[in-house]
């Protein structure tokens, strides 16, 4: 469990800064018998932050995890999608957006056989990541205007084949303006699979609970075979995430066929928040 406090966890997990010193741990047997893990609110740790460390502590998936070697609980996510929906196929091309802290790229790698000497996984994040076997990692911000080019500079003329997106938007703690926030970023990524997914291909993306995705959604399902919504058992109950699975591009509606992009998508909004005290304004427009 020491170890378990101590460690670094970055990206779609929140932020866990090693502070061993601030930890206090009691453990306690609740009416079932079973043991928990209960953290005590140290000095300058927040409420909500000591919930958090307590759940991580009792979390079945972060100890598993770890014994495992993978980066993060959330790999057992893709697993358990994978295992039922068969994605990832040896020798298939992939995209993991918001890639941090790798635990997505790693499953990735494992399944499709991807190779140092000829990566066929390319991961993006803005934070900074050791290497994975297998994947090639770039450190850039998905949603600068130049970060879509890079990724395919990636892939050496490749086709894509699967687009990943674990992307979540760093929480304010205001509910709807996170889920705004995400929901841009599910955006991003549905624009991204538009432009370059291989005709036939499939997009994975997280989603929350909200409906503010519901044109996107729609479109998706013009576009593919087959669309829907799943909550992998990995996925915390209490979590508002869904993963949105569409398999089988067809057509997309930005492009004249399916290969052959038409410029670029209008009906995207940009999402621009500003937070004053209480209050919070919205301003949206489109894409140009």
């Amino acid at each position: 469990m020491d170890d378990i406090a101590g460690a670094v966890v970055t990206g779609r997990d929140r932020p866990l800064l090693p502070d061993p010193h601030r930890v206090i741990m009691v453990k306690s047997t609740n009416p079932r018998g079973d043991l928990h893990v209960k953290v005590k609110t140290a000095r300058k740790r927040s409420n909500a932050s000591t919930r958090w460390l307590e759940r991580q502590l009792n979390d079945p998936y972060v100890a598993e995890a770890k014994r495992q070697g993978w980066r993060s609980r959330a790999a057992f996510k893709l697993i358990e999608i994978d295992d039922k929906h068969r994605l990832l196929k040896p020798g298939t091309t992939v995209v993991d957006l918001g890639a941090a802290p790798g635990g997505w790229s790693q499953v990735a790698a494992q399944r499709v056989k991807s190779s140092d000497e000829d990566p066929i996984v390319v991961g993006i994040d803005k934070l900074p990541m050791d290497p994975v076997p297998g994947v090639r990692l770039l450190e850039a911000d998905f949603t600068e205007d130049d970060a879509p080019q890079k990724v395919l500079d990636a892939l050496h003329g490749r086709p894509v084949q699967v687009v990943l997106s674990d992307m979540a938007a760093e929480t304010t703690g205001h509910r709807k303006t996170d889920h705004l926030r995400t929901t841009y970023l599910f955006e991003l990524a549905v624009d991204f699979a538009y432009r370059h997914l291989a005709p036939g291909g499939a997009f994975l993306s997280k989603v929350f609970r909200g409906g503010a995705e519901a044109d996107a959604v729609r479109d998706l399902k013009a576009a593919f075979e087959t669309v829907q919504h799943i909550k992998p058992p990995a996925s915390r109950k209490e979590s508002p995430e869904l993963y949105l699975l569409a398999k089988g591009l067809k057509c997309s509606p930005f492009r004249s066929n399916p290969l052959r992009p038409t410029g670029r998508v209008t009906h995207l909004s940009i999402v621009v928040q500003v937070t004053t005290g209480a209050r919070f304004f919205l301003v949206a427009g489109p894409r140009t």
